[in-house]
């Protein structure tokens, strides 16, 4: 059942050695219509399903917790532990959920209205990396067992959108187990919650070993249809190549991270498919616009903060370039800060010049630094297709402006604390738009950090008029209007040149040929859609 406030918002966005040894254990059984052995680059960063809004955290999550509303393969929005879901009549400043009876947890306590409550309080914590998606929550009550009202700060038409990863929890095991706060993941802290869960979805978490194998098995006792496959065996893989050699020799099942320059092979190998589609992701470069002095500069000052040197960056990256040689064509160049998917994009932020190293050279020497200057460049090296490989192409056409950038590859757990500790002065990042609306980019990496706003705005950017449009974009009910202030907004974020951005990135998943499994747009593959058949 869908309700009638699914908003104009979803209508406008349509080694090569064989792994052996402990860290790479798999079952090594043939896999049938009940096993499903899937491997990706990176695994989860946690079990709290309210501590990282990040990508494979989120995925895995997905299949033990379960969300008000969900998100299709289409985009559109889908009735999960929310049934029906609607602006009251009497006040159109509160949302109304209507919740699904004879749900369970996996620990056999009832799912009622009191834990959306408390998950929904939860999820505005401090330490949450969701806060910023309900900060327009003035409070949510309970009405009765089944009836949640989300009292907002003024009209919020589109807030149903931002739910679509935000998880359920039990109140009353948070509270036994003492989770009743998020992880505060950048912190390294650690609770029973990262390791432990008790969900609602189809699967039950059965084993787990961070970053070598994790291992579900269907929740028999699930509200919904009993899927195909009734066991999930994950692991990450970090290495391109012994991911796919992996699938190759039919110790995995399904490859979700296929390298780009393996496509081709695997589509034209007998007993491997493969499936494609754009992400709902694009990969930028941002910088300490704000400090006086950078943390890892020669300079004296913090060239960020001139416009001229910003121009220059982006005069000598060659987007063309890299989608050719680094993406190997798999990849949509584009200077827009958003995929394509969302709205506020438009064509016109999406297009981009040639580079002109002669002009960003003397760019350079225009804004003080005849001789250049050198800083660190920060870059995951286990996230997003081919990151790494991406970064070391920007340092050698950085060089070309005499802008001298050391390359600092590690893995996401250490390279997204930097972010959102403000410990880097120029980085890679990649963010996907889970609401399909412009306001959740600008909450989370345009907005001024304070509050529940900026937790991922590594490059200091601060405006209080665009911070003042941005929170007014949570309350007004004229999505004509709206929309014309997001295009304001994109259009100072744009000359203020607050990103670099590189291309929305596209997918491919690998999988058996028996094995059906459409790329999803949030790169979130569903395992219990998954259906056995050629």
């Amino acid at each position: 059942m869908y309700s009638k406030f699914q908003t104009a918002a979803v209508a406008r966005t349509g080694h090569a050695v064989l792994m052996a040894g402990a860290a790479l254990a798999l079952t090594m059984t043939a896999a049938n219509a009940e096993t499903l052995r899937w491997a990706r680059v990176a695994d989860a960063l946690t079990m709290d399903p309210h501590s990282q809004n990040e990508g494979p955290t989120s995925t895995l999550l997905h299949h033990i917790y379960e969300t008000l509303v969900g998100r299709a393969t289409d985009g559109t929005l889908e009735p999960r532990l929310a049934t029906e879901w609607a602006i009251s009549e009497e006040d159109p400043s509160v949302w109304v959920f209507k919740l699904r009876e004879g749900v369970t947890f996996h620990d056999g306590a009832a799912f009622n209205a009191e834990d959306v409550v408390f998950s929904l309080d939860r999820a505005r914590a401090e330490s949450s990396g969701f806060k910023a998606l309900h900060s327009a929550v003035e409070s949510v009550s309970m009405v009765d067992d089944y009836t949640v009202h989300v009292k907002m700060s003024g009209p919020s038409p589109l807030y149903v959108q931002n739910l679509t990863n935000t998880f359920i929890m039990d109140k009353g095991w948070a509270e036994e187990n003492n989770v009743v706060e998020p992880q505060n993941f950048a912190a390294g802290e650690e609770n029973y919650a990262v390791r432990n869960t008790n969900g609602t979805g189809p699967y039950t978490l059965v084993s787990r070993d961070p970053e070598v194998r994790t291992v579900m098995a269907h929740f028999e006792g699930h509200w919904d249809e009993a899927p195909a496959v009734t066991e999930i065996i994950y692991t990450p893989i970090s290495e391109a190549a012994t991911r796919v050699a992996a699938l190759l020799s039919g110790e995995v099942d399904v490859v979700q991270d296929v390298p780009v320059q393996d496509i081709a092979r695997l589509e034209q190998t007998d007993g491997i498919k493969v499936t494609t589609g754009p992400e709902n992701r694009n990969i930028f470069f941002a910088y300490d616009v704000a400090s006086d002095k950078l943390l890892s500069s020669d300079a004296e000052d913090n060239p960020f903060k001139k416009p001229e040197v910003r121009e220059a960056m982006a005069l000598v990256l060659d987007r063309d370039a890299i989608q050719q040689v680094v993406m190997r064509g798999q990849s949509q160049p584009s200077a827009a800060p958003l995929p394509p998917f969302v709205n506020g994009w438009t064509e016109e932020m999406n297009s981009y010049d040639a580079p002109d190293y002669e002009r960003a050279a003397a760019l350079v020497v225009e804004a003080g630094y005849p001789d250049g200057f050198t800083v660190n460049l920060n870059c995951p090296n286990d996230r997003y297709l081919n990151d790494e490989a991406i970064c070391q192409a920007m340092v050698g056409m950085l060089s070309r402006a005499n802008i001298n950038a050391n390359l600092v590859s590690q893995t996401r757990s250490l390279h997204f604390p930097l972010i959102e500790n403000w410990e880097t002065d120029f980085y890679l990042l990649g963010w996907g738009v889970p609401t399909f609306d412009s306001a959740y980019v600008f909450n989370f990496l345009v907005h001024t950090r304070e509050g529940s706003y900026g937790s991922f705005n590594g490059s200091r950017y601060s405006n209080p008029e665009v911070d003042a449009k941005i929170e007014q974009l949570e309350t007004m009910t004229d999505l004509e209007a709206r929309d014309a202030l997001i295009a304001e907004i994109w259009d100072q974020v744009m000359e203020d040149r607050v990103f670099l951005n590189v291309h929305n990135q596209m997918l491919a998943y690998a999988m058996k040929d028996n094995i059906n499994l459409d790329v999803h747009p949030e790169n979130q593959p569903k395992m219990a859609t998954v259906t056995f058949g050629n």
